[in-house]
């Protein structure tokens, strides 16, 4: 079943969320810095859920959550990068709360499926698969080249524009 918006997720974060089917947009993840939840004097990043239902839901702009798809890009979890495994993890997990409060139709989706169809051939290591996302988004969305620029990359949105080319 074709959807009307479609929503792409770059988890964590520094990720971005982008929204196709109308008028195509993007946006950094909302986040808030605080306290480490550890003993250790430092701060970290965490996803804002009330910011992010807020995005969410003027993305919808009051179509029926059942016309809208939320594309959540799978957490890297690697034990080899245990910081950003974990930093990777809550964030799905406050994305995940948002989604479901809002009661937004979702489904998982691997880097390499949406990669593989909208990024060229060959791209390896983030700095060339962020380059290309980069250059792919802007070609794309031309009135959108300054936030994505900004931000260096247009994952969400490519993930958003993936999924509407596939019809999901």
């Amino acid at each position: 079943m074709a959807h009307k918006i479609y929503i792409g997720i770059d988890n964590g974060v520094t990720g971005t969320v982008g929204c196709v089917g109308g008028t195509p947009e993007i946006w950094e993840t909302p986040t808030k810095n605080e306290q480490n939840y550890t003993k250790a004097k430092k701060n970290i990043n965490r996803v804002s859920v009330p910011a992010l239902m807020a995005l969410l839901d003027n993305m919808i702009d009051g179509n029926n959550p059942m016309d809208c798809i939320v594309l959540l890009e799978r957490p890297m979890i690697n034990n080899m990068r245990f910081q950003a495994s974990i930093s990777a993890a809550r964030s799905m997990e406050a994305t995940l709360i948002a989604i479901e409060e809002l009661g937004l139709p979702m489904m998982y989706v691997d880097s390499k499926s949406w990669q593989r169809k909208m990024l060229p051939e060959g791209c390896k290591g983030t700095d060339e698969l962020k380059k290309a996302s980069k250059d792919i988004g802007c070609r794309l969305f031309p009135g959108l080249s300054s936030t994505i620029t900004k931000h260096k990359d247009a994952d969400g949105l490519l993930i958003a524009e993936w999924a509407r080319r596939e019809g999901l």
